[in-house]
């Protein structure tokens, strides 16, 4: 079974759900907090299961769950910058030509070596990673784009 909240962090309206539900719309227009208490369930993003669809086990699941500082310079050094969604072009979004340092506070992440997500990739959970000269190779990385994995919930 599983509680579905139209509220972030679990507040708001709620609707308990123990199988299958083709369309939530007359319990709530929009979910934002979900609690997976037993089971597993795929959870899609429009009705009549068609959409985005989302592997959830037992755990809780909060929209918006994701955060990311990124810096100028190496150890979280210069201009900064947090975001919470995808960017496809950070010279285009920041005037930065890359940055050298990042703080994951929440969620994981893919970044990309050039924009529009293409090129060398690196995946990061959260953590604080203070410098990418030693990551990949012929000199480190550098990222030029990212975006959220959303389809993992782990």
């Amino acid at each position: 079974s599983h509680g579905l909240r139209n509220g972030q962090n679990f507040q708001g309206r709620s609707w308990d759900c123990s199988g299958d539900c083709a369309d939530m719309s007359s319990y709530m227009n929009r979910c934002h907090s979900c609690r997976v208490e037993r089971g597993c369930f795929m959870v899609y993003d429009r009705t009549n299961y068609m959409g985005n669809q989302y592997f959830m086990r037992r755990g809780e699941y909060h929209r918006g769950s994701y955060r990311i500082r990124i810096y100028e310079r190496e150890n979280f050094g210069g201009q900064m910058y947090e975001l919470m969604d995808d960017c496809d072009n950070i010279m285009d979004r920041y005037r930065m030509n890359s940055f050298m340092s990042c703080n994951v506070m929440d969620g994981h992440w893919l970044m990309y070596e050039q924009p529009m997500y293409r090129g060398r990739q690196m995946y990061m959970r959260p953590g604080e990673y203070r410098n990418f000269t030693n990551m990949g190779s012929s000199g480190g990385m550098r990222f030029m784009s990212m975006r959220r994995i959303m389809d993992s919930y782990y």
